[in-house]
């Protein structure tokens, strides 16, 4: 029975009294000191991420060449010099594999076909906003696998947090709340008040061609102030649809590809950030829960967006896709969503799947990726099917991004 106090008696449960903010604070205070003390433990001994080197066999997978091809050149000393793993395996860092991809696009010949990626000339960055307003969809683990992929392809990449919970941020070795002070994230260039230069809140990552724009909590700042600056400002200030655009505007042409991790919940921030995004990717999880919350996500979109467009925004995408994140398909139930959404929405569904996987979470553990922690200390079969999975979704998206620019190089060639 329960007792005016809240008491459950009689099986040895309680509730423990009253419970205070000053105790959430606290135990916010013990759970970032214990994290703090986790990274230093993973990433002794300056607390700096780095990145592992790349086999001969991966190398030569980046590349788009054999990886006997690869090793003929070195041993020919063509390229930069390998170091060398256990095994007298050659192994190369992704710097060195940027030098290879440059040498051999350079080279040509028929075991050479490499080509360097790149936009068209004066042709801005393609823009792709990963969004779904419920959590556990996946966003964050598609935005840094995919940045990264882009990365290793030799794509010139900004990765965007924009979710307050800044997940993506510490998987590229920040601490939210320790690490990024404010105004150091897309607040900073965003805000009403003194916005600044987005270039002064750019980080460059332990990942070549891969630069950063922390998240943390200050990001809510601009969901509170923006309905102040309507009622106060009106139409003096850029609109609220337009602030992230602006602000990426000055970059666009430092880049190939920006991607924004948006937080779970169609705010202003997820709303400028569709504004800004010449590409959309959703991520939802095979199951009827999800589908019916993407349902009511599309729903809300669309209705923000039309009045948007009204308002004077250009939200015309070139390309708009749906992602399957943490698919089992050998489960029925989700097999059958999976097909439901394809017959709905047909090519708008992507072809591939991010299948889920132990690997995942493995990686996950020590906050790295399945493209950074290699098959070392895995089952090599449950990585090599995570990491398939992977590169089938990341290069399907590679391949929409490409034949955009196609579209736009065609027209401009034909000019000339």
């Amino acid at each position: 029975m329960t007792g005016a106090a809240g008491t459950f008696t009689g099986s040895g449960l309680h509730a423990g009294g009253p419970v205070g903010f000053a105790t959430i604070a606290g135990d916010a205070a013990t759970l970032s000191a214990q994290i703090a003390r986790l990274r230093a433990q993973i990433f002794q001994p300056d607390l700096t991420k780095t990145l592992r080197p790349f086999t001969s066999q991966e190398a030569a997978k980046l590349l788009g060449v054999t990886d006997s091809y690869l090793r003929h050149m070195a041993r020919g000393g063509e390229g930069p010099e390998p170091s060398r793993l256990p095994g007298n395996r050659h192994a190369y860092s992704l710097s060195q594999v940027e030098e290879l991809r440059t040498y051999l696009a350079r080279k040509g010949g028929a075991k050479s076909r490499v080509i360097l990626p790149g936009r068209p000339a004066g042709e801005p960055a393609q823009i792709v906003a990963v969004a779904n307003f419920k959590g556990g969809s996946g966003k964050t683990t598609t935005t840094v696998h995919l940045a990264q992929h882009l990365a290793m392809r030799g794509f010139r990449v900004l990765a965007v947090d924009l979710d307050p919970q800044a997940s993506l941020s510490s998987l590229f070795g920040y601490q939210p709340e320790a690490d990024v002070s404010s105004g150091e994230t897309l607040y900073g260039a965003i805000r009403y008040d003194a916005p600044r230069p987005v270039e002064e809140v750019i980080r460059r990552t332990y990942f070549p061609n891969l630069d950063l724009v922390p998240g943390n909590l200050e990001l809510h700042e601009f969901e509170h102030e923006t309905p102040r600056a309507l009622m106060e400002r009106g139409t003096r200030e850029i609109p609220f649809y337009s602030r992230v655009a602006t602000a990426l505007r000055s970059v666009q042409m430092d880049y190939d590809v920006v991607l924004i991790d948006c937080p779970p919940q169609l705010g202003f921030l997820t709303l400028g950030a569709l504004c800004a995004a010449s590409g959309v990717l959703v991520t939802v999880h095979p199951q009827m829960l999800d589908i019916a919350s993407m349902s009511q996500f599309l729903n809300m979109t669309a209705d923000l967006m039309d009045v948007v467009r009204r308002a004077g925004a250009n939200v015309e995408l070139d390309f708009f896709r749906y992602v399957l994140t943490r698919y089992e398909p050998k489960d029925g139930p989700q097999a059958q969503v999976a097909g439901f959404l394809r017959s709905l929405f047909g090519e708008r569904v992507l072809t591939n799947a991010m299948v889920k996987s132990t690997a995942l979470a493995d990686a996950g553990l020590s906050k790295q990726t399945l493209y950074e922690v290699g098959r070392e200390g895995m089952t090599r079969s449950t990585y090599d099917r995570a990491l398939e999975s992977l590169d089938a979704v990341n290069g399907e998206i590679e391949g929409l991004i490409r034949a955009v620019w196609e579209e736009r190089r065609a027209p401009a060639e034909a000019a000339e």
